[in-house]
């Protein structure tokens, strides 16, 4: 294998382990942990717990619920500060456990429909940065050029970097 190969061989490999280290890096969050999705007993319990996180594009929210006790609706800021489920945005969660995953930058809001359960706090509203921070900002910078001695180096040590990354894309 001639250094060049080599090189564009470990590129392939180093853009596989990137996207699956962007892949385990998207979180999932249990809304409210231990309370899970209900009436709360204080009306901020959700913002509260939603104060501490950095929601990401790609990450998962994850409502527990009963079914048939709750729901989980996206609805706009309005819906949301009036606790309407007239005009929802995509699905309605009716059945519980409810996996939402966060494809879009922005603000998300979301209420529970049920009798006066947003009223009474059962609602949330997040803000979700516009992309993952998993992935290292871009370079414009291109490597120097492998020296005339590298041939030797590149056995062994890029050789037993490729086989442990052949096995870990193999095994995923």
């Amino acid at each position: 294998m001639n250094k060049m190969t080599g090189l564009a061989l470990g590129g392939v490999v180093a853009a596989i382990l990137m996207v699956l280290q962007y892949a385990e890096a998207q979180t999932s969050y249990v809304v409210g942990d231990g309370t899970g999705w209900r009436v709360p007993q204080d009306a901020s319990t959700y913002q509260n717990w939603a104060s501490d996180k950095n929601f990401t594009v790609g990450d998962t929210l994850s409502f527990i619920f009963q079914t048939g006790l709750h729901n989980v609706i996206e609805v706009s800021e309005e819906s949301y500060n009036s606790c309407s489920s007239a005009n929802p945005i995509g699905t309605t969660y009716n059945t519980g456990p409810a996996n939402v995953t966060l494809n879009r930058g922005g603000e998300h809001y979301y209420i529970c429909s049920f009798g006066n359960h947003c009223n009474n706090g059962q609602r949330l509203a997040i803000t979700v940065s516009g992309s993952s921070t998993a992935f290292p900002p871009a370079t414009t910078t291109a490597p120097p050029p492998p020296s005339s001695s590298a041939p030797s180096s590149f056995h062994t040590t890029v050789l037993p970097f490729l086989f442990l990354s052949a096995f870990v894309f193999i095994a995923f």
